[in-house]
C-alpha cells in the first residue's frame, strides 16, 4: 500500500509539467520499481492492492499494455474478471429467505409426532394452526421425527422376483434435420427383452400416452406392474393402468439406474441406428425403428439371455446366413430413397432387407431381396440398378 501511496504523489507532482498518459505510464513503471524492490523471491509478490490499481489503469489508460513489465497482461485480465466474478456474486446474494422456525416449535412438533406415530404432517400441522402457530406443512415435516419402519425387499429383489410381471416404459427424444424434436415411446418386457411397442410423435400428450397403453396390451395381456419415472407425460397414464389392472411403479427422481432395462435398449438404439442416421420426418423415424426392432429381436444376441435372441423362433429348416442384416441400416435408407425415386413409393419388405453388392463391372446395384424360408434357407433377391 505504501508504493502505491508514493506512485501517486510522484504522478500527482508532475501532472502540471506533462500529459496525462505521459504520467500515468511513469506511476506504471514507478509502482512496477517498488514492487521489484519489496520482492525477495524469484516469484512476485503481488497483493490485492496492487492488482486493484493495475485493474483500474487498464480500465483508463488504453496504451496499459505497453508499460507492463513484471506481469503479464494475460494475469491483469484474469484479476478483472475474477473481481468481476466477485462483485456479481456479492451482488446476487440471498438476502432475504425463508425465517426460522423457531426452537420451541420445533420441539413441540418433535414432541407430537413421537407422542403419536400415525399422525402425519397433514395432522400436526393442522393442530398447530389451531393453537395459532403460523408454520408451513412442508416445515412440520421437516422437523418430526422418522419412525423406525419393517426392512423392506431391496429393488434388485423387486425386479428379479417379479421378472415375468414387468414391463417398464419410457421416452426418449430424437432430433430431426430440421430441428425439431420428434418423441419416441418404448414398452419393454423384462422377461426376453421384447420390445412390446415403440411409437413415434411430436407431441406426447397425456391422452396420446394412455392410448398407446391401451393398443399394446388389448385384452387380456396386461402385465402386473409397469415401471416408469416421473415424466410428466405420464400424468394421464395412472386412471388407464387403474382400469386395466395395472399396478404403476414409480422410479425415485434423477435415478434412471432403477430402470436400467430400458435405459438400455435406448443406448443401443441410439448407438446402434440413430447415430448414423439423419431423420427428415415422424414417418422415417418410425420405418427405421420397426427395421432395428425387427433385428433387435430376431436376430441380435444378448448377454444377458446367455446370447439368445429375445423372440425363439422355432423352425424345422437350418436358420439361414444373417451377416447380411448387419448392414440393414444403411442398405434401408438407401434403398427407401432410391425406390421412391424410381418406383414412386417405398418399398414393402416381409422378412427380408436391402443390401448393397458389387458387381463386376465396378458399379454399385441395389438389391431390393425378401426371404423365402418356406422353400430354401438362402435369401431369394430381385436386383434393379438404379440410374
Amino acid at each position: 500500500m505504501m508504493s502505491i501511496l508514493v506512485s501517486l504523489l510522484l504522478t500527482v507532482r508532475g501532472c502540471v509539467r506533462s500529459r496525462a498518459a505521459l504520467q500515468l505510464e511513469v506511476l506504471a513503471l514507478r509502482h512496477q520499481l517498488y514492487v521489484l524492490e519489496r520482492s525477495r523471491s524469484r516469484r512476485l509478490g503481488l497483493t490485492r492492492s496492487d492488482r486493484l490499481l493495475w485493474v483500474w489503469i487498464a480500465r483508463v489508460w488504453k496504451d496499459w499494455r505497453a508499460a507492463l513489465v513484471i506481469v503479464r497482461p494475460e494475469t491483469v485480465i484474469a484479476s478483472h474478471r475474477r473481481g468481476f466474478r466477485v462483485f456479481w456474486t456479492w451482488k446476487s446474494r440471498r438476502r432475504v429467505g425463508r425465517p426460522t422456525v423457531p426452537l420451541d416449535v420445533r420441539t413441540l412438533i418433535r414432541t407430537m409426532s413421537g407422542a403419536n406415530p400415525l399422525w402425519g404432517a397433514p395432522r400436526i400441522h393442522g393442530e398447530l394452526l389451531k393453537l395459532g402457530i403460523d408454520i408451513g406443512q412442508a416445515s412440520v415435516a421437516k422437523y418430526m421425527v422418522r419412525h423406525r419402519r419393517p426392512p423392506s425387499q431391496t429393488w434388485r429383489t423387486f425386479l428379479t422376483n417379479h421378472v415375468g410381471q414387468l414391463m417398464a416404459v419410457d421416452f426418449f427424444v430424437v432430433p430431426t434435420a430440421t430441428y425439431r424434436l420428434l418423441f419416441v415411446l418404448v414398452i419393454l418386457a423384462h422377461d426376453r427383452r421384447r420390445v412390446v411397442r415403440v411409437a413415434v410423435t411430436a407431441h406426447p400428450t397425456a391422452i396420446w400416452t394412455a392410448q398407446q397403453l391401451r393398443e399394446a396390451f388389448p385384452w387380456d395381456e396386461a402385465p402386473r406392474y409397469l415401471v416408469r419415472d416421473r415424466d410428466h407425460a405420464f400424468d394421464g397414464l395412472s386412471l388407464t393402468a387403474k382400469a386395466m389392472g395395472i399396478q404403476e411403479v414409480l422410479t425415485a427422481p434423477c435415478s434412471p439406474w432403477q430402470n436400467a432395462h430400458i435405459e438400455r435398449f435406448i443406448g443401443s438404439v441410439r448407438r446402434e441406428c440413430l447415430d448414423h442416421v439423419i431423420v427428415l420426418s415422424a414417418a422415417g423415424l418410425r420405418r427405421v425403428l420397426n427395421a432395428y426392432v425387427e433385428y433387435y429381436t430376431a436376430s441380435r444376441t444378448h448377454l444377458a439371455l446367455k446370447r439368445t435372441r429375445p423372440y425363439r423362433v422355432r423352425s424345422h429348416h437350418r436358420s439361414p446366413d444373417l451377416s447380411w442384416r448387419f448392414r440393414r441400416l444403411a442398405a434401408s435408407t438407401i434403398a427407401t430413397n432410391v425406390a421412391s425415386r424410381n418406383f414412386g413409393s417405398p418399398p414393402s419388405f416381409d422378412a427380408g432387407e436391402p443390401s448393397i453388392d458389387r458387381d463386376t463391372s465396378g458399379g454399385s446395384s441395389l438389391v431390393i431381396g425378401r426371404l423365402d424360408q418356406r422353400s430354401s434357407p438362402t435369401p431369394t433377391f430381385t436386383s434393379h440398378t438404379p440410374s
